[in-house]
This record gives C-alpha cells, sequence and structure tokens, in this order.
C-alpha cells in the first residue's frame, strides 16, 4: 500500500482501484495465453504471475480502505 493511500480522496482510492482490476485482468489473459503453448519464456511468466500476485494484494488493501469490515475489530 502506499503511504498517503490513507490520506487520498474515496474517489481517488476508487480510481486506482479501477487501474488495478484492469491490470490484474490483463495480466491474467496473458498469463492463460502464455499456459495455453509451452512458454518461451518462463522467467516473463513466473514475473507476470507475481506481478498479478502484487495486485491482487493492492485491490484487497485499497477494498479495506473503502469499505472497511465493522465486525473485524469487535
Amino acid at each position: 500500500m502506499d503511504a498517503n493511500d490513507a490520506t487520498d480522496s474515496p474517489e481517488t482510492l476508487q480510481a486506482r482501484l479501477l487501474e488495478l482490476r484492469i491490470e490484474h485482468r490483463d495480466l491474467d489473459e496473458a498469463i492463460n495465453r502464455m499456459t495455453t503453448t509451452p512458454p518461451e519464456d518462463e522467467l516473463l511468466l513466473r514475473r507476470l504471475k507475481k506481478r498479478k500476485l502484487l495486485i491482487k494484494d493492492r485491490v484487497s488493501a485499497l477494498e479495506r480502505l473503502l469499505d472497511p469490515d465493522p465486525d473485524e475489530y469487535a
């Protein structure tokens, strides 16, 4: 999570969340295309998968900022 996310407006966070979801979907499609044929570049495939996981974590963090679970700390 970026240090200034907590101070960003909800609109800014929503926009960033949308960007990350689009990038995550695009990475998913690229990974699927690479795995249907024998990958020529295993390193690239691993990097794409790692980036996809990082984006997933980032999306989760932004979602928690935008809609915290009130029961989480009860």
